[in-house]
């Protein structure tokens, strides 16, 4: 018998050009962090080495879409660019109607102020920051129906973004199925850790909220990666493409959210994808008052054309299976050192356990805001927190919220660095572990009203 070689991976993609960037001295870095507040998103870019910070906006586009850019038709009403984008979106996720927004969030405020009455109870899989904020200003409540095992950093379940179908039947016997517009349901859970959600689990959803009349409306920013994972890990996928996987996933709900500045590729643009007419027709007339005209929404022609090519690209399986395995390689590289992180591994970035690395700072005094802010002034490597920060305030009781999990976010962007920049970034974590006992807890000393995680601003205890 012949010997089996092993071939090495590499990225489907050559790089066709480059972007300088340049490492900063302890010295400057550590200045350029006070006068940030030790607020990573308050750094300016340039002081950055490796910026971990999201993966919103910040992949590289193909020639393809550089291409698109410059087909732009940016006519006002009825750009041709609209209409490629439309048919992307109803060949690849199934949606009947869309409505172009300038981000997510955008989609997300015309959704809530037409779905959400005063009183209503929102269910979803954890809250994301932003949907969370939009449902709550349309007068609605957020309810976790997430499964537990999400908020435990260190199960092992492979689809952590699992609905528990019980707490969901339960929510509605308390309240009635009419103050339930709908159910939030992410497509990889971003504040669980990038944790997806299994074909099995949705189907069941499906079938309970049409027992009750409830539609479920889909975050899908990262639909492709949480097919991949149901293609790696569900039963009865392995032989599907990432392509029908993430159409059936989307078949599965009534509409979407979409920050397309994630999965798929661009710097800018959104939409709101929706198949029931009549809540198409009234986000047609709102997204004419907020965002621009129904063809166009927040969005140029040419950002248009890029999008409807990068969501093509998105569904690749050789990309995907590419992007979430560089978030694997650097997850791997964790945990070899003994750093204490989410798991399983997510798929946009690894999220590090800043209670359990920096045991000695408590809760309130925001030990993952400190950890991404050692992480930074070390190796200039930008990360985020997503923590008591990110959780904001009991609208209730005015007092932090406190959540399970206390998490630094070391988010990859797709197709922007190599190996070796995993590398770096892992070697730093490893330092700064090693000198922990160092790191000093944080005081708030300025705090916006809304989403403060974005600029508030603390200094050492």
């Amino acid at each position: 018998m012949g010997t089996t070689i092993k071939h090495s991976w590499a990225e489907p993609f050559k790089i066709k050009m480059v972007e300088p960037v340049f490492i900063t001295t302890e010295e400057h870095r550590r200045k350029a962090l006070k006068e940030a507040g030790f607020n990573t998103f308050l750094l300016h870019s340039d002081d950055v080495y490796i910026d971990l910070l999201t993966d919103s906006g910040t992949s590289a586009m193909s020639d393809r879409q550089w291409a698109g850019i410059m087909l732009g038709d940016e006519a006002y009403a009825g750009s041709k660019n609209f209409y490629h984008l439309e048919e992307a979106i109803q060949t690849y996720y199934g949606y009947k109607h869309v409505v172009p927004t300038h981000q997510g969030r955008g989609a997300e405020h015309i959704l809530s102020q037409i779905m959400i009455k005063q009183g209503d109870i929102i269910p979803g899989n954890m809250y994301f920051t932003t949907t969370k904020l939009h449902q709550e200003l349309a007068g609605g409540t957020f309810v976790d129906i997430i499964i537990d095992e999400a908020h435990d950093p260190g199960s092992s379940h492979p689809f952590k973004g699992n609905v528990n179908l019980q707490k969901l039947e339960d929510l509605i016997k308390k309240h009635g199925a009419a103050k339930i517009p709908y159910v939030s349901i992410a497509t990889t859970v971003n504040m669980a850790g990038g944790q997806p959600i299994s074909m099995e689990n949705l189907k069941a959803l499906r079938a309970l909220t049409q027992t009750y009349g409830i539609k479920i409306i889909h975050d899908m920013t990262r639909v492709a990666e949480n097919a991949f994972m149901i293609q790696q890990k569900e039963e009865g996928y392995q032989h599907k493409t990432v392509a029908e996987i993430t159409k059936e996933l989307c078949q599965l709900t009534d509409g979407a959210t979409m920050s397309a500045k994630k999965d798929a590729m661009v710097n800018i643009g959104g939409f709101l994808a929706i198949n029931d007419p009549d809540i198409y027709d009234e986000a047609r007339n709102m997204v004419v008052i907020y965002e621009g005209l129904h063809t166009y929404g927040g969005m140029a022609g040419r950002d248009m054309e890029a999008l409807a090519i990068g969501i093509k690209e998105s569904v690749q399986d050789d990309h995907i299976r590419a992007r979430v395995g560089q978030v694997h390689y650097l997850g791997n590289k964790l945990l070899e050192a003994g750093i204490p992180i989410v798991n399983p591994v997510g798929t946009h970035g690894i999220f590090i356990d800043a209670k359990q690395f920096l045991p000695h700072i408590p809760q309130d005094q925001f030990p993952a805001q400190a950890l991404a802010g050692a992480l930074y002034l070390d190796s200039g490597v930008r990360a985020m927190e997503r923590g008591v920060v990110s959780a904001g305030r009991n609208k209730t009781t005015g007092q932090h919220n406190y959540p399970k999990l206390e998490l630094v976010r070391l988010t990859i962007p797709r197709r922007v660095y190599t190996q070796a920049h995993m590398d770096v970034v892992a070697e730093s974590v490893a330092c700064i572990y090693s000198k922990r006992n160092q790191i000093k807890g944080l005081t708030m000393t300025y705090e916006p009203k809304y989403l403060r995680f974005f600029q508030a601003r603390f200094k050492e205890v």
